[in-house]
């Protein structure tokens, strides 16, 4: 725990996407009761606390991030009971849990918007979403030109009760998942009424998905040309994300958390392009954290990672928060896939490990799981590649159900052998079972550094780094009491000075001649120095 005794300040997330991670019935998807069975191994690996994806009961369109009822439990994933005995046995071993909270949007089956299909424009019912009249002679034309993230257009016209074409509806995402109106008061309360809904039965926290898309500009106007790309869109001020009012809306959040007892936080998915404008989510009286996007597409470049790592640590020093570091979750390409190697991702995690702050890891991460980038196009889901007619092959890749252990088809994530993705033949050889035996493995190297980071007094915490020089495509720091990290991200290997006893390293490092060492590419080292 970090010394200013604020367990989240330092602490390692693991995410758990439900529907990937253990099936326990046999039905081919993730579940609750598999969640619970699979606790020990978050246990072992070392991490603090888990974060689990959507489990409400949904329509799945959007598997599960369309919320029919954000109080409940799917029936595919289990029942309350089941998730309070997570939540239960995740204390009973050690782990926080924190939920997945899904405020932008709900499904088009929730309550509400069922009532506001039902009611006339300008009713209270409508009010609650963002329905606007067309534009054009006969409102024929969308209210404007913002286009969904998952493409094609922002809005969806509806008929209304005597049949005529009537209003638009703005869905950033799928027309399955339609826009909240957060200028709305009952919106802000209801989610109010959410919030002390889970922190009654326990959770530690939530993570905000889409924190920054609350509120829209006043008057929805025109975003212009949009940059394609995650990137190309962050980098440009769009009227639909990261406005200024929605700081509002996270300070009433804080007041709440801050109510109960046990340090409950909250963390902002916000993708926005600087950490100044990430740290703004993370003043003292709005949220704990928020994910460091800057960071995780930074690649695999040393003079990117480090002007990132100072812009953020500069940025949450200013608000008094944690920084955080991520290299992977459910909606990118996995690490190893994404950087250009497995050596690339072991050599970012020690990196990531060793910085001051909070880490997130993806579940499969400790297993050295690529990306599945040959999936059939008849058995992906996701509504990226389904709207744009495949010409974006989405996330399924990054969404395929882990590998324990050799027994059966799926191995080991169903008793039935099913999976409701296939699973790469070369995955047998990656199971935890199997690699849980091998001192060599990607899970017996996160198995060490989480452990090293928990005990080594340098490490953890969200103090200061003291960057040292280091040759062109390296980098290297100290991190006070006797802590050196130093990564070679090059294709060469590099030969160091002597620095002191090797704790650990992403791959094996050779004795030089003067008493250095030679450090191969693309690998990462921990260093022990002084006393």
């Amino acid at each position: 725990m970090d010394a200013t005794g604020q367990w989240w300040r330092d602490a390692v997330f693991y995410q758990v996407y439900p529907r990937s991670f253990a099936d326990s019935d046999g039905d081919g998807v993730g579940d609750l009761p598999g969640v619970v069975e699979r606790l020990p191994h978050l246990r072992d690996l070392g991490v603090d606390a888990l974060w689990l994806s959507p489990f409400y009961p949904s329509p799945m369109a959007d598997a599960g991030y369309d919320v029919a009822d954000p109080r409940g439990v799917d029936p595919l994933f289990g029942t309350l009971a089941d998730f309070d005995r997570l939540v239960d046995r995740a204390h009973a071993l050690g782990l926080r849990v924190v939920i997945d909270i899904v405020p932008n949007h709900t499904s088009h089956e929730h309550a509400w918007f069922r009532a506001a299909l039902a009611s006339p424009p300008g009713s209270c019912e409508r009010s609650r979403y963002l329905f606007r009249d067309g534009r054009g002679a006969d409102g024929g034309e969308p209210p404007n030109d913002w286009t969904s993230q998952f493409g094609g257009p922002a809005w969806t016209r509806v008929r209304e009760a005597d049949g005529s074409p009537g209003q638009w509806y703005l869905h950033l995402y799928a027309p399955e998942q339609p826009d909240l109106n957060w200028r709305n008061l009952e919106v802000r309360s209801e989610y109010l009424s959410i919030l002390r809904h889970w922190l009654d039965r326990g959770v530690d926290g939530f993570r905000i998905d889409v924190a920054h898309g609350l509120l829209k500009a006043v008057g929805l106007p025109d975003a212009g040309t949009v940059p394609q790309g995650w990137e190309g869109r962050m980098h440009h001020r769009l009227p639909y994300w990261d406005q200024p009012e929605v700081h509002d809306v996270y300070r009433g959040w804080r007041r709440v958390l801050d109510e109960y007892g046990g340090q409950r936080i909250a963390v902002a998915e916000a993708w926005v392009p600087h950490p100044d404008r990430l740290a703004a989510y993370t003043r003292p009286d709005e949220l704990h954290q928020a994910f460091n996007f800057p960071y995780l597409m930074a690649g695999w470049d040393a003079g990117r990672i480090r002007a990132v790592v100072d812009a953020s640590l500069d940025a949450a020093h200013r608000v008094g928060a944690p920084p955080t570091w991520v290299l992977a979750n459910h909606d990118v390409p996995r690490a190893p896939t994404r950087l250009g190697g497995l050596d690339r991702a072991l050599a970012a995690l020690l990196l990531e490990l060793a910085l001051p702050g909070s880490v997130y890891l993806y579940q499969g991460e400790e297993l050295g799981l690529e990306e599945v980038v040959d999936l059939p196009d008849d058995v992906r889901q996701d509504p990226v590649f389904l709207r744009s007619g495949g010409t974006l092959r989405g996330r399924d890749g990054c969404r395929v159900p882990l590998p324990w252990s050799a027994d059966g088809a799926s191995m080991g994530f169903s008793p039935n052998g099913r999976a409701w993705l296939p699973q790469p033949a070369g995955w047998r050889a990656l199971t935890a079972e199997a690699q849980v035996r091998d001192p060599a493995s990607t899970l017996s190297l996160y198995r060490r550094a989480l452990r090293l980071r928990r005990e080594h007094p340098a490490l953890g915490g969200d103090g200061v780094l003291t960057w040292l020089q280091s040759p062109e495509g390296t980098l290297a720091f100290e991190r006070a009491p006797g802590f050196v990290c130093f990564a070679n991200l090059t294709d060469a290997p590099v030969t160091v000075p002597p620095i002191g006893a090797l704790l650990e390293a992403s791959a094996p490092v050779d004795a030089a001649p003067d008493g250095g060492h030679v450090l191969p590419g693309h690998t990462t080292s921990w260093w022990s120095v002084g006393g």
